[in-house]
């Protein structure tokens, strides 16, 4: 059971590239989320595991629950936090929108790069909220493709990564929801509401982040939708790979890139 929303698709590479990103983000998104021992912590939409190892390290001695709608993905997340050593998970099969879990059973709720792919993220947030206990804490991380920049950009660069969220688009998502963040946690009833920008800025002085994330997470995100664009006569072929070779182009020794990711922390 997979999720048709999410366009980056169930690929080896797809995990691959998850994994990239968020060990090269770790540090940037991760580092002030932390769980008391005995918390429980529901961490929806868990993907193939790569944000529950770094909450699993992070806080070792809280009780968190991964739940995703892709049973395949449910595998490699178990696989991957026995791996890193984690002990302190649960896997689970469950839907954002109708979590199965009694009211008030959670301490906090961590819901990282899900949002951008629901049709509705706000009644998502209500669902989440009723399993939070007052109280009780909710993080949520997105990035925001419009925040997207690099040097030299060009028209095919720019139209490639156009292409990206219009598909998103054409799926129910928001590739731009980042920056939406606030006005949604406030429409979905949390409170004390706070949004922390978090600015990727990379040049060639600082190459894990060349290899990490311009290349490994940004243009192999965009690449992943290249079929979907070509075959929906979004951008022709020749316009593609020259924007994806434009983008690569961007990670050279003179270029430089910029994203911007989204933090927010709200209370029930």
């Amino acid at each position: 059971m997979a999720d048709p929303n999410y366009v980056h698709g169930y690929s080896a590479r797809e995990s691959t590239r998850l994994a990239d990103q968020a060990s090269t983000l770790s540090e940037l998104l991760h580092h002030d989320t932390a769980y008391a021992a005995g918390d429980r912590v529901l961490e929806c939409g868990c993907g193939t595991g790569a944000q529950t190892v770094l909450l699993a390290a992070n806080s070792p001695e809280a009780r968190i629950v991964s739940v995703d709608v892709s049973v395949e993905s449910l595998g490699l997340a178990r696989r991957r936090v026995e791996e890193a050593g984690g002990r302190n998970v649960v896997f689970g099969v469950a839907d954002v929108y109708r979590p199965p879990f009694e009211n008030e059973n959670f301490d906090h709720v961590f819901v990282c790069f899900v949002l951008e792919h629901l049709s509705n993220p706000v009644e998502a947030l209500v669902a989440l909220k009723r399993v939070l206990r007052p109280g009780g804490s909710l993080t949520v991380i997105e990035g925001d493709h419009g925040s997207w920049y690099c040097y030299p950009q060009t028209p095919a660069a720019s139209r490639a990564v156009e292409c990206l969220i219009e598909i998103q688009a054409r799926a129910g998502g928001d590739a731009l929801i980042g920056r939406r963040l606030h006005p949604l946690l406030v429409e979905a009833g949390y409170r004390k509401v706070q949004v922390s920008p978090r600015m990727v800025y990379v040049d060639s002085s600082r190459p894990h982040l060349v290899e990490g994330f311009s290349k490994n997470t940004f243009i192999a995100m965009v690449e992943g939708v290249r079929d979907a664009a070509i075959s929906a006569g979004l951008v022709d072929a020749d316009v593609w790979e020259q924007g994806i070779a434009d983008l690569y182009r961007a990670t050279a020794v003179d270029g430089t890139f910029c994203y911007t990711f989204f933090k927010a922390t709200a209370v029930k």
